[in-house]
């Protein structure tokens, strides 16, 4: 590629939230060190959220990456929302969840304002601002869309949408088969989105989003062609979309400091994590997380203990914010620790064998660290597409979005995966109505983590089987960003498809590099 041509500037937008935010920065951070040299990276953000990345986007900057931020307000007040509220995880539920979401589609006008300002090459901007997809219509710039999410689920909606199997059984416990796809995949009307079953207002705005990836000159996806090739292909040659496999995305954070300071200050340091975990034999430590969205309730809180209690592996449990029903949110200073079972924090403090991380964990270092050999989490995709580059087996627990499509790929397409058993969607604001008792936790404790069930020792050649597929994607996964790559691949394909597209154009970008940190 020609050092001497102008760079591509591309102008990333991110959701607010940090399951969108984080992936996002990552692909930033991912364009602008790629070893063509080719792209300015400019992330379109709040500058709260900005100030969560400051360090790192420092750090690239110094190494002579062209990235920076440009800015632009949330309209907190307007909506009775707090200053900094969007990356506070106590605003994303039930009430103010909604606020915020209004909140960020308010941030079109100030978005455009600035695009008229602005020459560049294209936009990727998340599946959740649909409205870009106009904007970028009218100033004639390529919306490129990031959903944060992997091809596959995308298939399971389109076989839903076109086939509706769903409409075709009696009951929500019954399975049925999803037409059209590369495997034999089933689900049950009870693991379906409300949105789905019953039209809503949330179905109304998904099909807008819809809309907008049709008008949408095509995608970017955190995921790599070896992880879900025949997906990849569907998505394309069956759906009709263009898309750039790039991931993982995460692998840009090379460097401890770097996985530490991933968004929102972490709620322990560097030396404790790894003294507890290099205290641990390879492979012996299950992690626990279920992302940055309330998903557990106090009585599911104690079940997970008791059940983690007897299973006897040592473990690194992440609480975030817990689930409450109304009458509970109302009860005085009721903390965290207060509704483990009792005594059960000092036990697992006492005998070494469970660390308790309250808020945010540094996931990556965790993931990657040999003492780790198993990662229960809710199968949201930064969670999967993290736990596959670590090469760990997972136990799947997914609650809500698209958490049970992901399952499905977990277990059924990469085999890297056993089920805790749940199976009801729950709608965000809603306690979930069935729980996993703790003996189903014990017991899927135990056989991931190679204590066969009940503490009877085993030789389950299926677990030996997940373990082998988990470290052969891990390397697939490291190898698709190495110069060669399918994923580094891909970025010089996108690159070099703009700059041909920019040439034939004759559209010429702004010149100097993109803001300084500070300079907003």
């Amino acid at each position: 590629m020609d050092s001497e041509s102008p760079k591509l500037q591309i102008f990333f937008f991110p959701y607010i939230l940090g399951g969108h935010l984080i992936p996002m920065i990552d692909l930033a951070r991912v364009f602008a060190s790629h070893h063509s040299h080719g792209v300015k990276a400019t992330i379109v953000t709040t500058p709260q959220n900005a100030l969560l990345f400051r360090k790192p986007i420092l750090r690239d900057q110094q190494l002579g990456h062209d990235i920076g931020f440009q800015t632009i307000d949330f309209p907190a007040e307007e909506f009775g929302l707090p200053d900094g509220c969007e990356n506070e995880l106590s605003t994303t539920s039930g009430d103010m969840f909604d606020r915020l979401f209004m909140a960020a589609m308010k941030l079109q006008d100030p978005l455009e304002s600035f695009l008229r300002k602005t020459r560049l090459d294209c936009l990727v901007s998340d599946r959740l601002y649909p409205w870009t997809a106009g904007i970028a219509n009218r100033l004639g710039i390529p919306r490129i869309v990031f959903d944060g999410t992997g091809c596959f689920s995308h298939c399971i909606e389109e076989s839903l949408r076109r086939y509706k199997p769903h409409e075709k059984v009696v009951s929500d416990t019954e399975t049925f088969a999803l037409p059209g796809l590369p495997d034999e995949i089933e689900l049950k009307r009870s693991m379906l989105p409300d949105y789905v079953k019953n039209e809503n207002g949330l179905t109304l705005f998904l099909n807008e989003a819809l809309e907008g990836e049709l008008k949408s000159y095509g995608a970017v996806v955190n995921s790599f062609y070896e992880l879900e090739q025949g997906y990849a292909d569907y998505f394309k040659r069956e759906m009709g979309r263009k898309t750039w496999h790039i991931g993982p995305v995460s692998l840009c954070n090379r460097n401890n400091i770097d996985k530490l300071e991933r968004g929102i200050e972490t709620s322990i340091d560097e030396h404790s994590c790894l003294s507890w975990l290099d205290s641990k034999e390879p492979s012996s430590v299950l992690y626990i997380s279920f992302g940055s969205m309330p998903r557990i309730t106090p009585a599911q809180m104690v079940e997970i203990a008791y059940g983690l209690e007897a299973s006897d592996h040592p473990f690194i449990w992440v609480i975030g914010r817990i689930l409450r029903s109304s009458r509970e949110s109302k009860q005085a200073d009721q903390r965290v620790e207060d509704l483990l079972p009792k005594g059960f924090e000092e036990r697992m403090r006492e005998s070494k064998r469970g660390l308790i991380i309250r808020g945010w964990a540094p996931q990556l270092l965790i993931l990657e660290h040999q003492a780790v050999g198993g990662y229960m989490n809710h199968c949201g995709w930064n969670s999967i597409i993290e736990g596959v580059t670590a090469g760990l087996p997972m136990i799947t627990w997914p609650f809500a979005s698209e958490q049970f499509y992901n399952e499905k790929f977990v277990i059924n397409v990469i085999k890297i995966g056993i089920s805790i058993g749940s199976e009801e969607w729950v709608p965000l604001k809603a306690q979930p109505r069935v729980t996993v008792k703790r003996d189903k936790v014990r017991d899927v404790v135990d056989r991931l983590m190679g204590g066969g069930v009940g503490g009877e020792e085993v030789d389950d050649d299926l677990v030996v089987e997940m373990r082998k597929r988990a470290k052969e994607f891990a390397a697939k996964a490291k190898k698709a960003v190495e110069k060669g790559g399918s994923s580094a691949t891909n970025i010089d394909a996108f690159i070099k498809e703009f700059k041909s597209r920019r040439e034939n154009n004759c559209l010429q970008p702004a010149s100097g590099r993109a803001s300084k940190i500070g300079d907003y």
